[in-house]
């Protein structure tokens, strides 16, 4: 695992950019399919999902060349003192790390700096240097509750991204704000930002 996420280029000319998905629980996780299928026409893409959301993802539907990672994988491959570990591993591959759907539960662990599973300890182990995107999906109570205002007071702290919620017609039937944005408009935000970052010289692909 180790060898394909060494930096590098290919034959001279730059490499696409790397991305790092993670979705956690919330039924938008039924949009991560289509999130990945968004960024791996652009970049190269790796996937984590927490075991929550991997009640509304459809792994059949990822795109091929994406390979998902869970909690499951996370120590499955470590034997001995000096083995990778996984989460290590994905955070150093990565150029940027985009979580779609951020549920209200992971939101307060990254927040209170808790690493319980393998989305978490990349976010803990994040080299705040390099880009971190969320884009936040709960009911709309949740979204207005005053726990979600400190939490994202904290995470924007650290230097990490909003991509906000919108309003419409919920899942559970509510109407309201806390909706994920669109698959789309994360894609288009984030290559946004990549590219003009990359044109000012703030993203190495080295």
């Amino acid at each position: 695992m180790t060898s394909d996420m060494e930096p590098g280029q290919i034959n001279g000319a730059p490499r696409r950019p790397r991305i790092l998905l993670a979705a956690s629980g919330s039924v938008a996780a039924i949009k991560f399919a289509n999130l990945c299928r968004c960024f791996s026409e652009w970049a190269e893409v790796k996937a984590v999902a927490t075991k929550p959301s991997l009640h509304f993802i459809d792994k059949a539907s990822l795109p091929e060349d994406v390979i998902l990672y869970t909690d499951e994988e996370e120590w499955s491959t470590w034997k001995k003192i000096g083995d990778s570990v996984l989460h290590i591993e994905l955070r150093r591959w990565a150029d940027i790390m985009v979580i779609a759907p951020l549920s209200a539960n992971t939101l307060g662990k990254i927040a209170g700096g808790l690493c319980d599973n393998l989305l978490t300890c990349i976010v803990r182990a994040w080299d705040y240097n390099k880009p971190l995107f969320v884009a936040p999906a709960m009911n709309t109570l949740m979204w207005n509750n005053p726990f979600t205002e400190r939490h994202l007071m904290v995470i924007d702290e650290l230097g990490i991204s909003l991509i906000p919620p919108v309003s419409k017609r919920l899942a559970c039937g509510d109407y309201g704000n806390g909706a994920m944005a669109e698959p789309s408009l994360i894609y288009s935000t984030v290559r946004l930002f990549y590219e003009s970052r990359s044109q000012s010289g703030g993203i190495n692909l080295a």
